[in-house]
């Protein structure tokens, strides 16, 4: 699945806000993230025609199954990317802003070996069970 980081971001943002606020529109992307209207309307438009998001006619927002295969594999990616520089003794701060540079562009086999390393090995069943 090639997809450019910044839809990756974008289908994350969407995952979290659906989280924590239930029902998500543009206009609460823009709030959390901080980017304009029209990058956020572009982007929303550009999801929508690679099929990754519906808009209903409200403007709310929802994942569709693509979408929402590469909003958890990012999210889960910065969760514990974050969590393993937090016990290498990086502050939380800095170690959620490195999580997200690396999240994107690490390879499934490194990412595999970071988090075996920083688990003790245990299997990704053990981990996808592991509340946050």
């Amino acid at each position: 699945m090639n997809i450019h980081e910044s839809a990756e971001d974008y289908l994350e943002a969407i995952l979290i806000l659906k989280e924590r606020l239930g029902l998500v529109r543009s206009i609460d992307i823009v709030h959390e993230r901080g980017y304009s209207k029209p990058s956020v309307s572009i982007a929303m438009k550009r999801l929508r025609e690679n099929g990754y998001i519906e808009m209903d006619p409200a403007g709310y927002i929802t994942l569709l199954p693509p979408g929402e295969a590469i909003a958890q594999r990012i999210y889960e990616r910065h969760r514990l990317l974050t969590r393993f520089l937090v016990q290498l003794g990086v502050s939380e701060d800095v170690a959620a802003a490195d999580a997200c540079k690396m999240e994107h562009d690490l390879s499934d086999e490194t990412f595999e070996k970071i988090i075996q390393h920083a688990m003790g090995k245990q299997d990704r069943t053990q981990r996808n069970s592991d509340p946050d």
